[in-house]
């Protein structure tokens, strides 16, 4: 005997005992009469039982069919309950989702979203993980993941929001003592607040209409794994950053800081909301998405996605 039981012919005979018929069951389940008949012949000769007295006018338990019925039956109405929960909550919003996003956007742009979409939808539960690491959709079962990067896997079904821009900020304070860098070369002599997971590596990249393509490498005194750390070192003047836009955006505007060389462009990135292929999302995955469309759509630092081509990689 197969450790796993026969849970489909169980439910069958269920049915068969509750109608009296393998017509009638075959009916209600929406199965043909020899589906029905060849599933209580398996689970007979697996048991090595007869379950049904049958004659050509009747059909009745035996002593083996009576005494399995009744967990029979309940097999069959678990099930039937189990598919009514899932559909309905398919259908409605209720349930569990899980969301993914990188940390230092998590945490200062999507927490401070998700009270409002909680408030609309009560009865939706979210399960939230902020990580830098590239999770696994699938393997870990997400239902939807937020990226910052130029998302080079095909293989996911992604939204683009809007495009980030990537800003060479520095305080005040700090430019007054080390100068205003006016090209690339220039920054050899500055002092980088490095973001370690940047696509670039060591190499700050930039772009120039007419000049082209730069990279220079700039000294370091401070190395982080989350952008959101360079800025108090940044407030204080103590270096150079290639920032994200959502993060230094409120600082920019209260002058902490200030975006120089802006003529020398560092490769954008874009937010997407990523979602598994071959997957049906349920109403409530589909609805967190639209809120998080519109959300992310009216962002005081979002650019608008037709703007500008995504380039380069980051999950700050």
């Amino acid at each position: 005997m197969s450790k796993l039981p026969d849970l489909e012919a169980w439910a069958v005979f269920a049915k068969v005992a509750e109608t009296g018929s393998f017509a009638k069951a075959a009916a209600d389940l929406s199965m043909s009469q020899s589906t029905v008949s060849k599933a209580i012949t398996r689970l007979e000769g697996r048991l090595r039982i007869t379950l049904f007295h049958r004659t050509s006018r009747k059909m009745s338990l035996t002593a083996s069919g009576e005494a399995s019925l009744v967990r029979a039956a309940r097999i069959l109405s678990e099930g039937e309950a189990v598919e009514a929960e899932v559909s309905e909550q398919s259908k409605s919003l209720r349930g569990t989702i899980r969301v993914t996003a990188p940390m230092s956007f998590g945490v200062s742009h999507l927490g401070p979203a998700l009270p409002l979409f909680m408030q609309r939808h009560p009865e939706v539960t979210l399960e939230v993980n902020f990580s830098d690491a590239m999770t696994d959709l699938v393997a870990q079962g997400f239902d939807v993941a937020l990226r910052i990067s130029a998302l080079p896997d095909s293989s996911l079904l992604a939204r683009r929001l809007c495009t980030v821009r990537i800003l060479l900020v520095g305080a005040p304070a700090y430019l007054e003592q080390y100068g205003h860098p006016t090209h690339p070369r220039d920054l050899v002599a500055h002092r980088a607040l490095r973001y370690t997971h940047a696509r670039g590596g060591e190499a700050w990249r930039f772009h120039h209409h007419k000049q082209g393509d730069f990279a220079q490498v700039v000294p370091d005194i401070l190395q982080v794994n989350n952008a959101e750390a360079l800025m108090p070192a940044l407030r204080a003047g103590l270096g150079l950053a290639m920032q994200p836009e959502f993060l230094a955006w409120e600082d920019l505007r209260a002058g902490r800081i200030e975006a120089v060389m802006e003529d020398w462009a560092a490769p954008t990135i874009a937010l997407y909301i990523v979602t598994s292929p071959g997957r049906a999302r349920p109403a409530r995955v589909q609805a967190l998405m639209a809120f998080l469309v519109q959300h992310f759509a009216d962002a005081p630092w979002a650019v608008d996605p037709e703007r500008n081509a995504a380039a380069g990689d980051d999950t700050r």
